[in-house]
């Protein structure tokens, strides 16, 4: 199978297909923060993180950042890995679980901590300044030292 083939059928089985409930070892977890190698750190309901691995078939394929929602499989045999993330879940997921009443309730969104209408600020550029005070236009050419002839 090409590499193009199996993309195909990772994203459409991540996006497309899939709408299943949990099995009752498997539960839905939060990401918290990438630790490299393709292992994840995550929060469960229950506030506890610990690391979970991507399984090779969504390497390259598809992208989780955090605050994604995946669904876990636990792992018996690992001291430091808990768990391979099964599935990752899209909104369509979020609220197939909630009306069947599978979703973790501790990862119900509390609109009075997160507004909607707030979006992301990137510390790392400056905020854009109001120069309603300065003429920047009248003082432009005597600043920079040109001549008027």
């Amino acid at each position: 199978m090409s590499r193009a083939t199996k993309r195909k059928h990772v994203i459409k089985e991540v996006w497309l297909d899939n709408l299943e409930l949990p099995s009752k070892n498997q539960q839905v977890v939060r990401i918290v923060a990438s630790r490299g190698n393709n292992l994840h750190e995550v929060e469960d309901a229950n506030k506890a993180q610990f690391l979970v691995s991507m399984p090779t078939k969504f390497r390259k394929n598809v992208w989780i950042k955090r605050g994604d929602f995946v669904l876990v499989d636990p792992i018996t045999e690992g001291d430091k890995v808990k768990g391979e993330i099964v599935s990752i879940l899209t909104l369509e997921h979020v609220r197939f679980f909630k009306e069947n009443k599978c979703w973790p309730k501790e990862f119900e969104e509390n609109h009075h901590e997160r507004p909607s209408d707030e979006l992301f600020v990137n510390t790392n550029r400056p905020l854009p300044q109001d120069d309603t005070t300065s003429s920047s236009g009248e003082e432009s050419d005597s600043s920079l030292g040109v001549e008027e002839t």
